[in-house]
């Protein structure tokens, strides 16, 4: 019984923390890393972590133009937010 609890426990721990599926598109299809984060960064981000997650996002750790610390999914494909969170 104790192990089930614990098989179930991690099972909802890691789905809690699994970020979103942003795309499925080959990575030929992608915007470029280096001219993506040049364009948040005109848009006044500051970005602090960069990284592409398992679920095919763009993810960025950072501030927003409003200096509002943020942790943002980007679709690599269009760009588009996918899911933002913002920390006051």
């Amino acid at each position: 019984m104790r192990n089930l609890v614990l098989a179930s426990l991690a099972m909802l721990s890691a789905t809690a923390f699994a970020g979103p599926e942003c795309t499925k598109a080959d990575k030929s299809e992608w915007l470029d890393q280096a001219k993506f984060q040049e364009q948040l960064k005109e848009q006044g981000y500051e970005i602090k972590v960069f990284k592409v997650t398992k679920g095919n996002c763009y993810e960025i750790y950072g501030w927003n133009k409003d200096k509002q610390k943020v942790e943002i999914y980007f679709d690599p494909v269009t760009g588009q937010v996918v899911k933002e969170e913002i920390d006051d």
